[in-house]
């Protein structure tokens, strides 16, 4: 079988490079151009020395992100790991040329430019392709994303709150009302950007709250949520930066639905997710040690009979399930490949 070509527009970020190192590795891809407008010129291998000599990195160089040289390329996917924005001045003249995008930005996740403009404080570049455009969760949209152009690949927080909670409330096993969310990621997590309140000696040894009362992950969540129970939903969320690289934790607090029992949610949950490949569900609790560098969501819960409340957990890698091993998960369910093809 003949390698798909590929292309990377933005691949020196830390969701861009680990995207690189799947790809690379890839039995089925070749990845046919790099871009960056800091490292146009540079061989792969010296920005990326992780990956040098890997695959086709021995012999990559990046490249300015210029359109003209994307579409000249024999590339038929196109990721773009760019900033929310300027995915999009990519992402339309690819699709007009009849190419196929996965975007890891937040351009295309919503389906409503005024949600957009409500939470990124800006008007949506390209609102008319917001309903075309996939939410790129394959657990929730698998059939979907097969066909779609344009795949808007899910967030980090979204995709550890998201697949414990969807499920439950597709069932009605949970009230919709009262949902409370805290999560935890690695510095990663806000990319590789010069920030003082991202050094070492800032984030080392200390646990802050961040992105409050309305990050900008809950426009997704909650349009994901409303989808799920087939009526509005809102929900309190408190993202936190913790003091590691990499990883999410996020613990949800929610009330069984009337007639329900809290035991029987870790079954359901089970079931729901008993032929998924990528979400594990498990008796011990979540830990962020044993997702890291996988494109595993574990999930659990526990059932406080004091509080009638049940608490769901989940653990993953931010910049793999969270980004760039999602964005792969996507592309091998577009390309018709097998969904674990280089992940596993």
């Amino acid at each position: 079988m003949s390698r798909i070509p590929v292309a990377i527009v933005g691949a020196n970020g830390y969701s861009g490079e680990e995207l690189c190192a799947i790809l690379a590795r890839h039995p089925q891809v070749e990845i046919v151009a790099i871009t960056s407008r800091q490292h146009a010129g540079k061989a792969a291998g010296d920005v990326l020395p992780r990956l040098a000599g890997v695959g086709d990195f021995a012999n990559l160089v990046f490249t300015e992100p210029s359109l003209e040289a994307l579409l000249a390329s024999s590339a038929e996917y196109f990721f773009l790991a760019l900033p929310h924005g300027l995915a999009a001045e990519f992402a339309l003249p690819l699709c007009r040329a009849g190419k196929r995008v996965i975007d890891l930005s937040a351009d295309f996740r919503l389906r409503d430019a005024g949600v957009y403009r409500e939470f990124y404080g800006e008007d949506h570049p390209a609102p008319d392709v917001l309903k075309t455009a996939v939410y790129g969760l394959p657990e929730l949209h698998r059939e979907a994303i097969r066909s779609a152009q344009l795949v808007g690949s899910a967030g980090c927080y979204p995709t550890s709150i998201l697949l414990p909670l969807v499920p439950l409330l597709r069932e009605g096993l949970i009230c919709a009302d009262d949902i409370l969310v805290s999560s935890a990621s690695g510095v990663s997590g806000a990319g590789r950007k010069a920030d003082v309140s991202l050094l070492f000696g800032e984030c080392n040894e200390s646990l802050r709250a961040y992105g409050l009362p309305k990050h900008r992950h809950l426009s997704e969540i909650e349009q994901e949520l409303s989808l799920a129970a087939n009526k509005p939903v809102v929900i309190s969320f408190a993202p936190h930066l913790a003091p590691m690289t990499r990883g999410i934790h996020t613990t949800i607090f929610v009330k069984p639905a009337a007639g329900i029992s809290g035991e029987s949610i870790l079954p359901a949950l089970e079931t729901a997710y008993a032929r998924e490949p990528f979400v594990r569900v498990l008796k011990n609790l979540p830990d962020t040690k044993n997702v890291t560098g996988t494109n595993f969501c574990d999930i659990s819960c526990r059932f406080d009979a004091r509080t009638g409340r049940v608490v769901l957990l989940s653990a993953e890698d931010n910049l793999v399930k969270g980004a760039a091993g999602q964005a792969v998960q996507n592309f091998n369910l577009m390309a018709e490949l097998d969904e674990t093809a280089g992940l596993l």
